[in-house]
């Protein structure tokens, strides 16, 4: 049985939880120890996380698996858009399923789901970035129906690295 549910405010140390141990997971075999814990203490510090999920314009799901947070979705729109900031699309700033739960079909689901999201809101487009070096990730979008529109720098603990801006239209 396989849910998505909104992230309540008690469940904020839960999602600083996933979001470390996915964000690790996908990303310690390309990047060193010392720039990982630079990125992880910054960017997803307790505080960090509680501003985001203040944020009106922004709204985090766990999608859940035989009754475990399997992964997290995080969604943006207009003005908390981290790039594009175009009222007729929806961010995808986050995306992440956990190890265990790989290659399940979780992922097409929760992108399905981020679809349906835009979609009910009247979006036209889907957008994301993602590392040029993530080529499982890279895959999965393009399989998604996602094309490259173009690149933007991404701080990685001091590291800029690109990440490439992929869109999907939804019309």
């Amino acid at each position: 049985m396989v849910n998505i549910k909104l992230c309540s405010q008690e469940q904020l140390d839960l999602l600083r939880e996933v979001s470390i141990e996915t964000y690790r997971d996908t990303f310690i075999d390309s990047n060193s120890e010392a720039l990982m814990q630079q990125y992880l203490s910054d960017a997803l510090s307790r505080e960090k996380l509680q501003v985001e999920f203040n944020e009106a314009d922004s709204r985090f799901y766990f999608i859940y698996c035989e009754e475990q947070v399997a992964g997290f979705l995080k969604v943006n729109e207009s003005g908390a858009q981290t790039d594009i900031g175009d009222l007729n699309s929806l961010e995808i700033e986050r995306f992440y399923i956990r190890k265990a739960f790989l290659r399940r079909g979780l992922g097409k689901q929760l992108m399905d789901f981020a679809s349906e999201l835009a979609n009910q809101a009247g979006k036209e487009y889907l957008w994301l970035g993602v590392w040029e070096r993530n080529f499982p990730a890279l895959h999965f979008y393009k399989q998604m129906g996602f094309e490259q529109i173009g690149s933007h720098p991404f701080d990685m603990g001091g590291d800029i690295q690109t990440d490439l801006v992929f869109k999907k239209s939804l019309l």
